[in-house]
């Protein structure tokens, strides 16, 4: 698809990105299209998985959830059927905004959001300490939220 994604399509994803809910009228403006247009290209990218799902940005903080760990987990096997239960079972969680499988010295690097450390402790014990393909877990906590966001960057804009 990357081939297919032109100037136009470009100028239209950053804006998006940027602003959601940005007015068509205005994104015709920046890519110098008609509304029309504009219609057409966002449904092509939305069909073709270019853009995945559109968003809001929420404080966590402002809904009480002040710790970001990030947590490295090792597995005791790598079978196939005890691997696709341990991304299950990580999917399930809403305190795990981003979970990578990796190689290196670890199999699997979450990202948690927790309101407390109490909460965390609580999570292992379900995920981790209850799990018996899980042979070790690593957490670092997060001092400060320096940057985060999930932006693409996009070449071919001015």
């Amino acid at each position: 698809m990357t081939s297919d994604i032109d100037r136009y399509d470009r100028v239209l994803l950053a804006a998006v990105q940027e602003d959601a809910r940005i007015a068509q009228s205005e994104l015709g403006v920046r890519a110098n299209l008609s509304t029309a247009a504009v219609n057409r290209r966002l449904k092509l990218l939305s069909g073709a998985g270019v853009i995945e799902r559109y968003t809001a940005s929420i404080n966590p903080k402002a809904l009480g959830y002040d710790l970001t760990l990030i947590v490295e987990v090792k597995m005791e096997s790598e079978r196939a059927d005890l691997h696709d239960e341990m991304r299950r079972s990580f999917e399930a969680y809403p305190q795990i905004q981003q979970c990578y499988y990796v190689a290196g010295e670890c199999d699997f690097v979450l990202i948690f959001l927790v309101r407390d450390m109490a909460q965390y402790v609580e999570l292992t014990r379900k995920l981790f300490h209850g799990n018996n393909n899980v042979k070790a877990f690593k957490t670092l906590v997060a001092m400060d939220r320096i940057k985060t966001g999930m932006n693409v960057p996009i070449d071919g804009v001015d």
